[in-house]
């Protein structure tokens, strides 16, 4: 009797401690994970205040940068094929936007130590854009464990129980700023919560598909805003009340030239006056000699 009442007290304690004897292998203890980009960080990577007297001057039909700024820390939750997966997707969207004339998609790695200002203006320059489009995120997994894992002690349970939830937050925003007047030019983001469980042996691939899921549900929403933010944008310039300044490439004028098909400097127009004069009045005299005869 003595023996059977040990083996039973080994067992009842064993099942009361299962997911703590199991931690050393599964992992039971709840565990965060995050992977994000900041604009403000990468923009101002030495803190310096932004400055906020600068106009843009946006010469339409504009050629756009777009890009996602690289990843803080060793952790991106996003693979670079589904990154290109959802810059496809905003590419699409707006690329038929009469005022835009191309969207140029930048990988990444452009990006990668060259935050700042500075390093914008050179991949600019590099792909000859007016503007670029900055895509950045976050997003937090929580996973922990509930009371089904506690079947985990078998080897069935850990195929047939979810006894693991995640729960994964995600953030998306699209920055639109120029770079040469270092200024935001229009800004929109899009979140998504979800929840889900899963046993043991798929929780790791249940939680990666949860947080492609959270990006393209976020990124659904992200394009909605920015789609209304732009269509704001376009009746702000045309009322005059947007803070840029925008300049036709094909018929604009500055600094005494007169810019478009064919068109000729000033300077050159007056020449040609006193040249036209006499053409004129050589025209009347032939005209009344012709009436005298």
């Amino acid at each position: 009797m003595r023996v059977w009442l040990v083996f039973a007290l080994v067992a009842v304690c064993t099942v009361l401690g299962g997911c703590s004897m199991l931690c050393g292998w599964s992992g039971c203890a709840p565990r965060t994970q995050t992977s994000s980009s900041s604009l403000v960080a990468f923009l101002y990577p030495r803190g310096e205040p932004p400055r906020t007297d600068a106009i843009p001057e946006l010469h339409v039909p504009l050629r756009v940068g777009l890009a996602f700024l690289p990843t803080r820390g060793t952790t991106d939750a996003l693979d670079d094929a589904h990154k290109e997966l959802l810059m496809e997707r905003i590419r699409e969207h707006f690329a038929s936007r009469r005022f835009i004339s191309q969207i140029v998609v930048i990988p990444d790695y452009y990006l990668s130590g060259r935050s700042g200002f500075e390093g914008l203006e050179g991949v600019q320059r590099l792909y000859g854009v007016d503007l670029m489009a900055l895509v950045s995120y976050d997003q937090v997994t929580h996973v922990n464990d509930n009371n089904w894992s506690l079947g985990y002690l078998t080897i069935v349970g850990a195929y047939v129980l979810e006894g693991t939830r995640h729960d994964v937050s995600t953030l998306i925003d699209l920055a639109v700023v120029d770079p040469h007047s270092r200024s935001l030019v229009l800004r929109a983001g899009g979140t998504d919560t979800r929840h889900g469980t899963a046993t043991l042996i798929q929780e790791e691939r249940r939680s990666r598909e949860a947080d492609v899921e959270g990006f393209t549900a976020a990124t659904t929403q992200m394009i909605e805003h920015f789609d209304s933010a732009l269509t704001q944008f376009e009746a702000d310039v045309r009322a005059g009340n947007a803070n840029v300044r925008v300049v036709n490439r094909g018929a604009s004028v500055r600094s005494g030239v007169i810019s478009g098909g064919g068109a000729l400097r000033r300077e050159w127009l007056l020449a040609l006056l006193p040249m036209a004069a006499l053409s004129a009045r050589r025209r009347v005299s032939r005209a009344r000699l012709g009436e005298a005869q």
